[in-house]
């Protein structure tokens, strides 16, 4: 026992001043240290090509990348054209066709991509300087060839027509429009008809107009050293002649003179895509950047700021709430951004606002703005670990001008950042009287109310203002009853119906640029298979049969449900609306709804199990052109389903929609049947 008391004594003294300790408070943080930022070797050719090398051997690799000191183009009526220009840089060059030059670049086990405004290589070291070879030409003797020129055209205007059905880059798009101004360099939106301006003589223009050594800059960054990659700059783009580059000012946007709602109406959604945005005076390396990026990042910068715990953890209005703040030396933007129910649009605009208000006029809590600092010390840090990062500072410093010890002294510059520089910051960044409002939704359901943030506008996806939507009228005598009778008559009527005992549709389904075989057959009474397939092969199948259900996609079975059931039920019904009321649906009319131009009468259904969906019907013809059904998606919210009918065609006196197009959001699937028969004698046995 006394060879243990020697050591309790010895440490009786540690353990009383251990629970002297507060563990409620955090440790008061230390002085922040001057960081000793490594500088790269520099040098600068006589073109004026700057070089800048950052050296690092922990692995065999090399990556160089070129880009030009611009913060954009001005491109009126050809909007696109810098991007397609850059695109066009890496599909061939004199000497070498587009397969030949990705065949050489896959050979050497490396990478090769150009933008509008950049170029860069990456490979093993002993594979490099013959890939920064492939760079330069990419650079120097583009083919700039009509054929590539026009599968680029085709793959932007695939992303345009994407981006039609995709709320947040229609916001982004309508957002930038209004905040910088459509004629702006910031501000133009890439369109159909901006695309198709494009020629390759306005290619050629772009690239010799702009492509300067005078303006860029060549980093280097892996396993090489100085000398050697001053010596592969010289070789490779020494001979590249300078030239007077256009100097690229525009006019400063103006800022709206009350704060007004922009709305894009997209009678789909279920979901608001909503945008506050302003511009902000902020140039990259200014001393205000540091406390207006401690500002930003309390307000909405990740999963701890305030917008994030107001919107979605205290009132689940969205699954995230963010603020961004972008300095630029034109003009920097600040955008605070949710996707939130329709139903909370206007609460949750209001809540955006009031956390704007309250960082610009109250000082934000002490031990708030500590932690904030000390994530965005550590982020700092961490980067420090990615010798890029060492480049990219250095391309900062000459590109903005900045201090050459601006990076050695963020940490402490950090540090010192008090409340009243956040407070401050907030005041002069955001004005929550002249801020633009953009909401992508349902205008319907969310226009009501919005005018006491200030004047209600409207915009096409383009950001073009328009008129506001005309509201469908829905016929106040038609009940569900009577509407499901005009629909029967104007499919063809109870006897036309009755006399098809099958009937079988085969064409074809376009998805994502891939073309496949589909067909659905119905024989009744209760029997149904449709199938998607590819070269005879079904990539999905749905079957209802003898009362067997079945779903499988791609050979894998989905779980039967009962929701699953009833809708298979449904598609064995060559009219559905006739077995309505005998199965038990709730009926409701809800009102009416433009669907393609048209005037529409909105049936609410509710199945047995208690599913909602809704059925569109022409107000005129009483056919049906589109149903909508929404469901919750984990981590997607709440995602809706829309099917639209065209191009009726009589079949045995029924009319029959041979044109379906099945849309759910970024997806879509158009089914055209071309090959329609009835009444062939089908049996079950011929389903299975």
């Amino acid at each position: 026992m006394k060879k243990i008391l020697f050591p309790l004594l010895f440490c009786f003294p540690l353990i009383t001043m251990a629970q002297n300790i507060d563990r409620t408070k955090a440790p008061a943080p230390g002085k922040a240290p001057l960081i000793q930022v490594g500088s790269p070797v520099k040098y600068t050719l006589a073109n004026g090509l700057q070089v800048f090398v950052v050296k690092n051997t922990k692995l065999p690799r090399v990556t160089a990348s070129l880009a030009l000191d611009l913060d954009g183009f001005t491109e009126g009526n050809k909007a696109g054209l810098a991007d397609m220009s850059g695109q066009l840089l890496k599909r061939g060059t004199t000497t070498k066709s587009k397969a030949v030059l990705d065949e050489a670049v896959e050979y050497l086990g490396g990478s090769l991509s150009t933008s509008s405004m950049s170029a860069s290589a990456s490979s093993l070291k002993k594979n490099f300087p013959q890939l920064m070879g492939l760079m330069a030409e990419v650079v120097l003797h583009p083919a700039l060839s009509s054929d590539e020129l026009e599968k680029v055209r085709k793959q932007t205007l695939s992303g345009i027509e994407s981006n039609k059905d995709d709320a947040d880059a229609i916001s982004n798009n309508v957002m930038k429009k209004l905040v910088f101004g459509a004629n702006h360099a910031f501000g133009e939106i890439t369109t159909t008809s901006t695309v198709n301006n494009v020629k390759m003589e306005d290619v050629k223009n772009f690239v010799a107009t702009y492509w300067k050594p005078n303006i860029a800059y060549l980093v280097f960054v892996g396993d090489i050293e100085p000398e050697a990659a001053k010596a592969l700059a010289e070789k490779n783009f020494g001979s590249w002649a300078k030239g007077n580059v256009p100097n690229l000012n525009y006019p400063k946007p103006v800022k709206p003179a009350q704060t007004y709602i922009a709305i894009v109406d997209r009678p789909a959604s279920v979901q608001s895509v909503v945008a506050v945005a302003t511009t902000v005076d902020l140039v990259q390396g200014s001393p205000n950047v540091i406390p207006s990026n401690v500002m930003n990042n309390i307000l909405g910068g990740g999963f701890s700021g305030r917008l994030f715990a107001n919107l979605r953890e205290k009132h689940g209005f969205t699954y995230g709430a963010y603020s961004s703040l972008s300095p630029n030396r034109q003009v920097g933007i600040f955008s605070a951004e949710a996707a939130v129910r329709n139903e909370k649009t206007d609460s949750s605009i209001q809540e955006l606002l009031r956390e704007i208000n309250i960082i610009r006029d109250e000082k934000v809590g002490d031990i708030e703005l500590s932690r904030m600092k000390n994530y965005l010390s550590g982020q700092f840090a961490r980067s420090l670990e990615n010798p890029a990062t060492i480049a990219g500072f250095a391309y900062n410093i000459a590109r903005y001008k900045m201090p050459a010890d601006y990076y050695q002294k963020y940490l402490t510059n950090l540090a010192s950042v008090n409340v009243q520089q956040v407070q401050d910051a907030a005041k002069a960044l955001l004005n929550p009287g002249q801020m633009h409002i953009v909401i992508v939704g349902n205008a319907k359901q969310i226009s009501k109310g919005l005018e006491k943030y200030g004047p209600v506008k409207y915009f096409d996806l383009e950001g073009n203002e328009v008129a506001a939507p005309s509201e469908a009228k829905a016929d106040v005598s038609i009940t569900p009853d009577v509407l499901l009778q005009k629909v029967v008559t104007a499919v063809g009527g109870t006897e036309a119906i009755a006399s098809i005992k099958d009937i079988q549709l085969k064409g074809s389904a376009s998805l994502m640029g891939q073309t496949l075989e589909m067909s659905q057959t119905i024989i009744k009474p209760g029997n149904s298979v449709t199938t998607m397939s590819m070269g005879g092969m079904a990539v999905m199948k749905q079957s209802v049969v003898d009362g067997k259900y079945s779903v499988s996609q791609q050979g894998m079975e989905a779980p039967i449900t009962d929701d699953v059931k009833e809708g298979l039920d449904e598609s064995a019904l060559l009219i559905p609306e006739l077995s309505y009321i005998t199965k038990g649906y709730k009926l409701k009319i809800v009102g009416a709804e433009k669907v393609d131009g048209k005037d529409a009468i909105d049936l609410e259904l509710t199945t047995p199990s208690g599913k909602v969906s809704h059925r569109f019907y022409d107000a005129k013809t009483f056919l049906l052109i589109k149903t909508a059904k929404s469901q919750e998606v984990p981590g997607r919210g709440i995602v809706t389903q829309q099917e639209f009918y065209n191009a009726y065609k009589t079949i045995n006196g029924v009319q029959v929609p041979t044109e379906q197009l099945i849309d759910m959001g970024q997806l879509k699937i158009n089914i055209k049947y071309t090959d329609i028969k009835a009444n062939q004698g089908l049996k079950t046995t011929d389903l299975k």
